[in-house]
C-alpha cells in the first residue's frame, strides 16, 4: 500500500482545494403560480410539472389521472406457464392414479386366478 513519505500542509491543502466547491442550484419561476422552484422539477407549492397537474397537491390532479387510466394489462406470460404446468400436473396425476387401479385390479384377478388352481 503507498503511503506518503511527508505530511501535506495546510498551504498545499488548501491550493489543492481551491476548485473544490459547491455550486448554487439553477431556480426558475414556476409559469403557473409563480413560486420559485428548481428547474426540471415539479413545483412544491401547486404540484404542476410543464402545464400539468402532476402532484396530488394540484387541484386537477384526480381529474387527469381518471383520463389517461391505463387499460387493464392482458395475463402475463409467467401466469399462463404457470396454468398450464398446473394443468400437466393434474393429468399426471389422473394417470397415475388410474394406472395404479389398474395395477391394484391385475393383482386381485391374478389372486382369483390362484385361487381357483389351488382349488381344482
Amino acid at each position: 500500500m503507498a503511503v506518503p513519505k511527508k505530511r501535506t500542509g495546510h498551504s498545499a491543502q488548501g491550493h489543492r482545494r481551491s476548485n473544490w466547491k459547491a455550486t448554487k442550484p439553477e431556480t426558475t419561476t414556476c409559469p403557473n403560480c409563480g413560486e420559485t422552484k428548481l428547474a426540471h422539477t415539479v413545483c412544491t407549492a401547486c404540484g404542476y410539472y410543464k402545464g400539468k397537474a402532476v402532484s396530488i397537491k394540484s387541484p386537477d390532479y384526480v381529474e387527469t389521472v381518471a383520463e389517461k387510466k391505463k387499460p387493464a394489462k392482458k395475463s402475463a406470460p409467467k401466469a399462463k406457464k404457470a396454468e398450464k404446468v398446473e394443468e400437466v400436473a393434474e393429468e399426471i396425476k389422473e394417470e397415475k392414479t388410474l394406472e395404479a387401479e389398474e395395477a391394484k385390479a391385475e393383482v386381485v384377478d391374478e389372486e382369483k386366478v390362484i385361487e381357483e388352481k389351488e382349488a381344482e
